[in-house]
C-alpha cells in the first residue's frame, strides 16, 4: 500500500496551491500550516531547491474524534499535502494516505475514520 495519493496537474504552482486549498475546504479541511521548503532550505543551509510546499490540512471535527479515541494520534496530524514542481515545470500534488498509519495503531475506530479521510482526499485529488 502506498503511503500517499498523487496526481500531476496541468496548473501553475501557485494555482495548484489555490485549487487544492479550495478542494480541501470543500471536504471540511483547513490549512493549519504552510511550509515553503524551497525558502526554508535556502535560508537554513543555503541550498537551492525546487518549488515545494507542504500544506498541513486539518478537519477539526475528525481530528477531535481521533484524539478522543487515541490521545497520541496527534503525532500523525495534520494530514500533509504537498505541491511540488518537477524538472520541466510539471506540477504534482501529493496527499498523505492516512489509512496505513492509522491501521498500524490497531484501533478499529481510527481505521474507520482514516478510511473516511482517505475517501475525502481521493475526492480532492479527483477534483484537480
Amino acid at each position: 500500500m502506498d503511503y500517499y495519493l498523487a496526481k500531476s496537474v496541468d496548473l501553475g504552482f501557485d494555482e495548484a496551491i489555490e485549487t487544492v486549498t479550495e478542494l480541501l475546504k470543500e471536504e471540511g479541511f483547513g490549512i493549519l500550516t504552510e511550509i515553503d521548503v524551497k525558502e526554508t532550505l535556502k535560508k537554513k543551509i543555503d541550498v537551492d531547491f525546487r518549488k515545494y510546499r507542504i500544506l498541513g490540512a486539518c478537519n477539526p471535527e475528525l481530528a477531535h474524534q481521533a484524539l478522543m479515541h487515541e490521545d497520541k494520534v496527534g503525532v500523525l496530524l495534520p494530514c500533509n499535502v504537498i505541491v511540488q514542481e518537477h524538472d520541466g515545470g510539471q506540477i504534482e500534488v501529493v496527499a498523505m494516505d492516512p489509512l496505513g498509519p492509522m491501521e498500524a495503531i490497531g484501533n478499529p475506530a481510527l481505521t474507520e475514520m482514516a478510511t473516511e479521510v482517505r475517501e475525502r482526499m481521493e475526492r480532492v485529488m479527483a477534483g484537480l
